[in-house]
């Protein structure tokens, strides 16, 4: 019996996680100044950040895009 477990072949199924307060979590991507620039329908975070970003010497790590935003199920 070399290479076998000795446990049972009862498979395990993963059961999904429950959330633990019943809320809708969400997920959102994140997007850079050049993608804020072009954006059809401008936000105030997305507009705040492109204009962060036009000053020299800028760091900027994206912001994230409410138009991208999923519900984590």
């Amino acid at each position: 019996m070399a290479g076998k477990s000795s446990k049972g072949g009862a498979k395990t199924t993963k059961k999904k996680k429950e959330l633990h307060n019943g809320r809708i979590q969400y997920v959102m991507r994140l997007v850079e100044s050049s993608t804020c620039d072009v954006c059809k329908t401008p936000c105030t975070r997305g507009l705040n950040y492109a204009a962060h970003m036009k000053e020299p010497g800028a760091v900027g790590y994206g912001v994230p895009c409410i138009l991208t935003r999923k519900a984590i199920q």
